[in-house]
């Protein structure tokens, strides 16, 4: 894992240094093999010390944590357990829903398209008038699995692959269900049953 620590308006030890990269490489090598990498920034803030760690923990997982205290390596502690919380968090959830993957019936197979738009200019009816005729562009074709996934665990795995949406077949209704990033930022779920 890659560690960049610094600081801001604050001269760090070596020792510091040393210290944050050992117990971060501890940490990710705990919850998680293929930490990417770390970003550590010490500040000061009147009379208390500040640090902020973002770690990259994996393909679409963004972890940060926060610490507050009256000197850099407390600070540092008070991250590094936030941190360490929401990986033990995630590597739990992660867990449980392999353990309930292994009782399921294998997902049902589907492919994803990715289109592009393209203009096509084509003479209007009324007096040669040019309008612009819409047509999509099959881009790429991906073979993909229609897991059987409770709305959360579709959710949790949308975040995880930093996808803008994910179709599923829901486990309680067993119909096809879709969720997705809306531009406000919230989860929009589309439930075709919930109608009935």
């Amino acid at each position: 894992m890659q560690i960049t620590v610094s600081g801001k308006q604050v001269e760090l030890s070596d020792a510091l240094r040393t210290r944050v990269a050992q117990q971060l490489d501890t940490i990710a090598g705990k919850y998680f093999d293929h930490a990417l990498e770390a970003n550590v920034t010490f500040s000061r803030a009147r009379s208390f010390f500040t640090c902020d760690i973002n770690v990259h923990a994996g393909r679409g997982l963004m972890l940060r944590g926060e610490g507050e205290a009256a000197d850099a390596n407390s600070a540092f502690d008070d991250a590094a357990e936030h941190i360490a919380k929401r990986l033990r968090r995630y590597r739990r959830r992660v867990n449980e829903h392999s353990r309930d993957q292994a009782q399921r019936e294998r997902p049902q197979a589907g492919r994803q398209y990715i289109l592009r738009q393209e203009e096509e200019t084509i003479d209007g009816v009324a007096g040669g008038i040019k309008q612009a005729a819409t047509y999509a562009t099959v881009v790429a074709e991906v073979a993909t699995e229609i897991l059987l996934l409770t709305v959360s665990d579709a959710v949790m795995r949308m975040d995880l692959a930093d996808q803008p949406v994910m179709m599923f077949r829901n486990s309680a209704t067993g119909e096809l269900n879709v969720v997705y990033r809306r531009s406000d930022g919230h989860i929009g779920w589309i439930d075709p049953g919930a109608s009935n």
